[in-house]
């Protein structure tokens, strides 16, 4: 009996959010998207699978993420790439589900079936869109999962036969397939149907990545790929080395060089924002009775959890300040082959599907990635050689989509 064709790991990489973008919003010669476009031919050129562009509704929260927005940034992108998938971070807190299924089902014309939504309920931002509180995070999820719903409700409006060739390079409408919704919610009133017609993949691919216990619920209802189940997708944070000495030397050097006042204030955020920790030694556990608790928090709970775990581990201050600039991801330093040995590792434990490996902006790290890490995944068996299918969500490999109501 022949073994099942295990699923290969699936590869997405970062093109938004470069200190660069204000470099070029001065330069008349320069466009803010043209250093994306050149990764985005990179990444492609390398098959990686997808480009992700993450987002924040503030200034200054996160260096430049959010300068960018990302719907329009990843149009920009399809137009220079033919294959890679295109996943755009949008909040279903701020925005409604009318405009969010017009504005995906756009993009996933417009770049023929390869858009992607990683839905998020945010937890910065709420002063630039109304005097009120940021919600609670149930509040948030329970709104998201109502969000998502209208919106799969509307890309599923347009029955099968709705839009049939008319043998002559036109098309026929059929109108009575495309039906209203009738949607009345807690949060949304949406009649419908949908005025953009049947998308390519019929619904842009669900991505979710919310660590909290209520976003791993949505993310299980609602999410193809999530830092969860089905599909597990990480984020690998790595240190790159052509030796091991190397590798000891560069991690030694990143951790002298960190900046540890801004560290602490970094930490107090991943820890809820309401504690202070500048009087603390640097060289002791952070004591118990200061941590948060996870319940009282209003932002971020999946980061609170992570940092909280750790600091409860016996973890000095220091050692937390160090791992913060990784803000929970899974970070690893090694040669390319230890960093596949990671990755294998994971994807053995079936507990990996879909990495996100960043850095193709700095010419050493891209020559890392692209020359040795890739190679030696590709080597494994582990990472495909090429685009499979003429959508993302085929070049995912995911299983249908259910049945529409």
């Amino acid at each position: 009996m022949s073994t099942p064709r295990r699923r290969p790991l699936k590869t997405v990489t970062g093109v938004s959010g470069a200190v660069s973008t204000y470099a070029a919003a001065i330069d008349p010669q320069q466009s803010t998207v043209a250093a994306s476009i050149e990764i985005a031919k990179i990444a492609e050129a390398n098959k990686f699978d997808a480009l992700f562009a993450a987002d924040l509704l503030t200034f200054g929260a996160q260096g430049a993420i959010g300068a960018q927005e990302p719907l329009i940034f990843l149009s920009a992108l399809s137009a220079v790439t033919s294959h890679v998938g295109l996943i755009a971070t949008v909040t279903t807190t701020f925005h409604h589900p009318y405009n969010l299924a017009r504005l995906f089902g756009t993009l996933d014309h417009v770049s023929n079936g390869r858009a992607a939504w990683n839905a998020v309920t945010s937890s910065l931002g709420e002063e630039n869109y109304s005097n009120r509180d940021l919600p609670s995070p149930e509040e948030r999820y329970a709104r998201a999962t109502e969000s998502l719903e209208v919106i799969n409700a509307l890309f599923d409006s347009w029955r099968p036969g709705s839009l049939t060739s008319d043998g002559a390079g036109g098309t026929t409408l059929d109108a009575d397939r495309v039906r209203p919704i009738d949607h009345a919610g807690t949060y949304f009133t949406v009649k419908g149907p949908l005025n953009i017609p049947p998308l390519p993949q019929r619904r842009p691919v669900q991505f979710q990545a919310g660590q909290s216990a209520a976003g791993v619920e949505l993310g299980a209802r609602f999410a193809e790929v999530a830092y969860g189940l089905p599909l597990i997708m990480s984020s690998f944070h790595a240190t790159y080395g052509a030796s091991e000495e190397e590798v000891r030397r560069l991690v030694r050097e990143q951790e002298e060089a960190t900046d540890l006042d801004a560290g602490r204030i970094r930490l107090e955020d991943m820890l809820g924002g309401d504690l202070d920790l500048s009087g603390l030694p640097l060289d002791k556990p952070i004591p118990a009775d200061i941590l948060p608790d996870v319940r009282s928090v209003n932002r971020r709970r999946g980061r609170v959890e992570i940092f909280s775990r750790l600091a409860a581990s016996g973890r000095t201050l220091r050692e937390l300040i160090i791992a913060s600039k990784d803000t929970g991801h899974w970070a690893v330093a090694g040669t390319p082959e230890q960093l596949a040995d990671a990755v294998q590792e994971r994807y053995d434990a079936g507990v990996l599907d879909v990495i996100s490996l960043g850095g193709l902006a700095e010419e050493r790290t891209r020559d890392f990635v692209v020359n040795g890490l890739l190679p030696e995944l590709r080597r494994r068996g582990i990472v495909g050689n090429d685009y499979v299918g003429g959508t993302f969500r085929d070049n995912l490999e995911l299983p249908p989509l259910p049945p529409r109501d």
